[in-house]
C-alpha cells in the first residue's frame, strides 16, 4: 500500500511539510510506503474549462507546459493521497488551487481516477483561515467519491517560521491520529478487497436551474 501526499507549499521544507511528515511517519510505523510530492513552487497553468480532458479520455490535460499529465498517473496508482496547503487569505495557495482543479477535472472527466481512494486534507497556518481553507480541499476529496481519513479535530496545524509546527502539541497529536485512522482504513480497504462488493459507479446527473 501506498500513500503519496502533496505539498502545496512554495517552501519545500515549511510548516506543510512538516505536517504531511507527522501524517508520514505514523503511515510508515504501520507499514504503509509514503511519499512526498512538492508541486507548490512550481509553474503550474489553472484549468482553462475546456473539457478536452472529458472528450479525449486519455486520462490526460491538454495543457503540456507542467508535470501534471506526470502526476495523475503516479497519484492513479496510490491507494491513499492527501491533499496540504498553508494558508494563502483564508484560502488554498495559488499553485495548489490550479493543481487541484485540474487534477480533479481530469480524474472526474475520465470515469473517477481517485474514486474510492483513501485521502485526507492538512492545513498550516500562522494564525486563522484554518478550517475555511480544510473546507476548501475536502470539496476535492468528497466530490470524488473518496474515503476520508478523520482525526480527533480538525486537521489544521499553527507554526510561522519553518518547523514551528513541532511546537504545536495539540497540531502534532492530529497528525498522528490521523496517520494512524487512515492506516487503519487502507488495512481494512485490503482485507474487504474481493470479499466486499464496492458501490458501481452511476453515471452522472447534471442539472441546470436556470432554463
Amino acid at each position: 500500500m501506498k500513500v503519496i501526499a502533496i505539498n502545496g507549499s512554495p517552501d519545500k521544507k515549511g510548516n506543510t511539510f512538516h505536517a504531511l511528515k507527522m501524517v508520514g511517519d505514523e503511515l510508515e510505523a504501520n507499514g504503509v510506503d509514503f511519499e512526498i510530492l512538492c508541486i507548490g513552487h512550481k509553474l503550474i497553468h489553472g484549468c482553462t474549462a475546456c473539457g478536452k480532458c472529458a472528450k479525449n479520455k486519455d486520462e490526460k490535460c491538454v495543457i503540456k507546459t507542467d508535470d501534471l499529465n506526470k502526476w495523475i498517473k503516479q497519484l492513479k496508482e496510490a491507494d491513499g493521497i492527501i491533499l496540504g496547503s498553508p494558508v494563502y487569505y483564508s484560502g488554498i495557495a495559488g499553485t495548489m488551487k490550479s493543481f487541484l482543479d485540474r487534477l480533479f477535472f481530469v480524474s472526474g472527466s475520465n470515469g473517477g481516477l481517485m474514486r474510492h481512494k483513501v485521502g485526507a486534507a492538512v492545513v498550516a497556518v500562522r494564525r486563522t483561515g484554518g478550517s475555511a481553507t480544510f473546507d476548501s480541499l475536502n470539496h476535492y476529496l468528497t466530490y470524488s467519491e473518496m474515503i476520508i481519513a478523520t482525526s480527533s479535530y480538525w486537521n489544521v496545524i499553527h507554526g510561522s517560521d519553518a518547523g514551528e509546527v513541532k511546537k504545536d502539541d495539540e497540531g502534532k497529536q492530529i497528525m498522528r491520529v490521523l496517520g494512524k485512522n487512515m492506516a487503519w482504513l487502507l488495512k481494512m480497504k485490503e482485507f474487504t478487497a474481493g470479499k466486499i462488493e464496492p458501490p458501481k459507479k452511476e453515471k452522472k446527473e447534471y442539472t441546470n436551474f436556470i432554463r
